[in-house]
């Protein structure tokens, strides 16, 4: 019964009990009047607890279908349903043919919002209408010209829902009855096109979902085309469950007609979310707790704080009324800072009938915040090793077989391409030898993809060489491609992963003479692999004179070897020279050997470009290097540091112009080669950083969190950890003008102070983690320890969002291993600045 009842909160402020229980009543006996949708200022379809989305969004270009796009649903503070749109397939997996976005017009006065698009392959165009009407929205595809002949009998309007939104529970069709399976079972069928699709769990004219949940009950009656509801599951593991209808042949104008309901419980309210570090504080930490507020909600006027006793009993030490800091995105929100409590223990905050987590107060809270990256998600990562963590074999040797020279002129999925020539002395297809070295799996992929693995090898090399933590939980043999999870072997894990890293980033080197933008798999039906590595490929080089099963023990005639994406590009060159520089270092004293191939091969890779009449500048995604200036200022200066020669410093020198241009992006590095500058030089960046330092003020304004929130396709815990870097540098070098704070709040926010959530982005640290997350192992719903996720997602035009039931969101849930870098360099950071205090 209390799911029928509307959401309402006692204060103060309420009606008085008497009117409360008169007001009870006439709930239990008024019937409840259907509430419409009408387009509100945002632009979308509203009605309290309910939002439809009609093309606010569009897919990811880059990345193809991401489900954020078409027309969506919000209910009760869940998106629970996308891609409302018209589909080629029954199921679309990620990479299938998307269509192209023409115009979208809003009509608020009248409550209509259309949408127009095409597939120009198959010149084919039409326009979605959708229109606010009676309780629901009536959604219709109209087409002026019929459905291309090569289209006949496969076009159709789709809706994805959500899978775990409907786990375990039931479905009308028409008077058919069903329930939404936990694990897809359902039959497969080959179409006329030669594939694989499942076949309809259902059929009929009109879909009630979830009938006996009313936060979830949604109904469509279709009233042209029959409906299908499809487990898209069957094909894909993060497919979602579909509700299709197939655009009858030969017909005009409204070709799909469907009513759609969306019900909402009356005077619904989102649940107040108390965000707060799930780590906890340092005694002398600024402690700002931020509650995230429903629009329609009215502000308690007390928060507190409790400590927990070793009994169990909770004491009050600390009260409140919160600071309102306003609106942000669709929610309001309220600070309430507790910086006055010093006193180490275990905490929980209260508002109202919400209580947080538990936290700590302590000087020790961060210290091992670091460890499970380090430990866990880094040894998990690394290729070409087998790697092993008591009785479990996380993955084995893999990718032994790297790798073969790609194709010229040819564009691939995931951001990679081959420009016009190999810029090697290897031919399309053929085996290039040394690339099975070192290396860690790209996010939640395999692939090596050398941009960012020299992020992680300079942020690394920029850990140890200014901390040296002497943490050694992990045996790494690499000259027998074997790694031992908790076992010690004597050698501090950090150099070993440094070396791991730096062998991937020489091995191109030695191999090509260049920096190359990564090794993906040749093929998409391996590049979507879910498993152990060692799978993909059968780590046997490729032999196109050998048969399909013929092997013997070196070569083998099957082609799932590994393609290397070789075109040289300056940036690249000048990325991997940086990266080196920095390993240089931090290799010293470990394996001195290699420490001097790193630098020299960097100093090579530095002055070739630095005489070089043009730069090489071949473009493509995010695969073939970084903005080239920025390129060569993280070079110059890691070789200025590493080696001290004075070419280095006059070529910072000469940068200076453009560093004081983009000095809120290049200030870290400009700092660090602060030491080793002229006094000129010196002058000018301590006018810098007073402007930067003032600068900073502006984030405080921006959102409640006090750090830059990303909008787009890919959430920003990667930005914030970043500008927490960043800060940290100025902070290190002008203590004095640097709010420390600018560098807390990135942890906290990390740790649990952000939109949508309190729950720590770092799997396995804080009280409550990221459970369910986008890695090798996202299948099986499940975590890798240490790995931290891109985080909240801003859905345009107004939701946040970082979903906990449903890995496969990459923009939100992908573990990456640049971020695990930065952040174990930000937790030392915050560290030491806490035992400086």
């Amino acid at each position: 019964m209390k799911s029928f009842i509307p959401a309402f909160r006692i204060t103060k402020k309420s009606i008085p009990w008497l009117n409360m229980i008169f007001l009870m009543g006439l709930i239990i006996v008024t019937p409840v009047q259907a509430q419409e949708f009408s387009v509100n200022n945002k632009e979308y379809f509203e009605k309290q607890g309910a939002n439809v989305l009609v093309f606010s969004n569009w897919y990811d270009g880059n990345f193809s279908d991401s489900k954020m796009s078409g027309i969506e649903i919000i209910h009760h503070g869940e998106r629970t349903a996308t891609n409302g749109d018209v589909r080629i397939h029954h199921t679309p997996e990620q990479w299938d043919a998307i269509p192209s976005f023409v115009e979208r017009n809003v009509d608020a006065e009248n409550g209509v919002i259309e949408a127009w698009l095409e597939y120009p392959d198959y010149d084919f165009e039409y326009k979605i209408r959708a229109e606010a009407k009676e309780d629901g929205i009536a959604l219709s595809v109209h087409v002026d010209e019929a459905v291309p002949d090569e289209l006949e009998g496969r076009v159709g309007f789709n809706f994805e829902f959500l899978p775990p939104a409907y786990f375990e529970k039931t479905y009308y069709m028409d008077q058919q009855t069903g329930v939404f399976p936990l694990y897809p079972t359902g039959p497969m069928n080959i179409n006329e096109q030669g594939e694989t699709e499942p076949t309809p769990l259902v059929k009929g004219k009109k879909l009630v979902l979830a009938p006996n949940d009313p936060t979830k009950r949604v109904t469509i009656t279709s009233g042209i085309s029959e409906l299908m509801l499809f487990d898209g599951r069957a094909k894909a593991q993060n497919g979602w469950f579909v509700v299709r209808s197939l655009i009858p042949a030969g017909e005009t104008g409204k070709v799909v007609d469907w009513f759609l309901e969306v019900n909402n419980l009356p005077n619904w309210m989102r649940t107040p979310v108390i965000t707060h570090s799930q780590v906890g504080y340092h005694p002398s930490q600024t402690k700002q707790a931020v509650i995230e507020l429903d629009a329609n909600d009215e502000p308690l006027e007390k928060v507190s704080l409790f400590k927990v006793q070793a009994s169990g009993d909770k004491k009050e030490v600390h009260a409140a009324t919160p600071k309102e800091w306003g609106m942000y995105q669709r929610y309001n929100y309220l600070q309430y800072d507790f910086s006055e409590v010093t006193e180490p223990g275990i905490y929980v905050i209260k508002y109202g009938e919400q209580e947080s987590d538990p936290f700590q107060i302590g000087e020790n809270v961060f210290e091992k915040a670091w460890h499970p990256t380090l430990d866990i998600f880094f040894p998990v990562q690394m290729d070409h090793m087998f790697v092993e963590e008591a009785y479990r074999v996380w993955h084995g040797a893999s990718h032994l077989d790297d790798a073969l020279q790609a194709p010229v002129n040819h564009e691939h999925f995931d951001l990679y391409a081959q420009g016009p020539t190999t810029d090697t002395d290897y031919e399309p297809g053929e085996h290039i030898p040394g690339l099975n070295y070192g290396g860690w799996y790209d996010a939640g992929d395999y692939d090596i993809r050398t941009q960012t693995q020299y992020y992680v090898v300079q942020n690394m090399a920029g850990l140890w060489n200014e901390f040296a933590p002497q943490r050694d939980n992990t045996t790494v043999e690499h000259e027998n491609k074997y790694v031992k999870m908790h076992s010690p072997d004597g050698i501090p894990d950090l150099q070993q992963q440094i070396k791991h890293g730096t062998l991937a980033l020489l091995a191109q080197w030695r191999a090509v003479d260049h920096a190359i933008p990564g090794i993906v798999s040749a093929h998409l039906h391996q590049y979507t692999h879910l498993g152990d590595g060692v799978t993909k490929t059968d780590g046997l080089i490729y032999n196109p004179e050998m048969d399909s099963l013929e092997s013997d023990g070196t070569y083998s005639g099957r082609f799932d070897d590994r393609w290397a994406f070789t075109t040289e590009t300056t940036a690249l060159n000048y990325g991997s020279a940086a990266a080196l520089a920095a390993a240089s270092v931090a290799l010293q004293g470990y394996d001195d050997e290699l420490a001097s191939e790193a630098l020299e091969t960097a100093k090579m890779a530095w002055n070739r470009e630095q005489n070089r009449d043009e730069p090489k500048d071949f473009r493509h995604g995010n695969t073939t290097g970084g903005n080239i200036w920025g390129e060569e200022l993280k070079a110059t200066v890691e070789l200025l540091i590493a080696n001290e020669e004075q070419k280095y410093a006059d070529r910072v020198k000469e940068m200076l112009p453009e560093i004081e241009e983009r000095f809120m992006f290049t200030a870290a590095l400009a700092v660090r080669a602060y030491p080793f500058m002229d006094d000129e030089y010196k002058a000018t960046i301590d006018e810098l950083v007073s402007e930067y330092c003032a600068n900073l003020k502006q984030f405080a304004g921006v959102n409640p969190f006090g750090v830059p929130i990303t909008e787009g396709g890919w959430a920003g815990n990667g930005t914030i950890v970043n500008f927490a870097l960043s800060n940290y540098q100025v902070y290190k070098a002008f203590p004095d003008q640097l709010d420390e704070n600018c560098v807390f709040k990135a942890l906290h926010y990390l740790f649990g102070t952000h939109p949508d959530s309190n729950i720590s982005f770092v799997s396995g640290v804080g009280a409550k983690s990221k459970k369910v997350a986008y890695g090798m192992n996202r299948a099986d719903y499940s975590f890798i320890a240490g790995g931290i996720v891109p985080g909240v997602l801003i859905l345009p035009p107004d939701f946040p969002e970082n979903k906990e039931n449903w890995p496969f969101l990459w923009g939100e849930n992908e573990y990456v291993i640049s971020v695990g870098a930065s952040y174990m360099y930000l937790v030392h950071a915050v560290n030491k600045m806490l035992e400086e205090k």
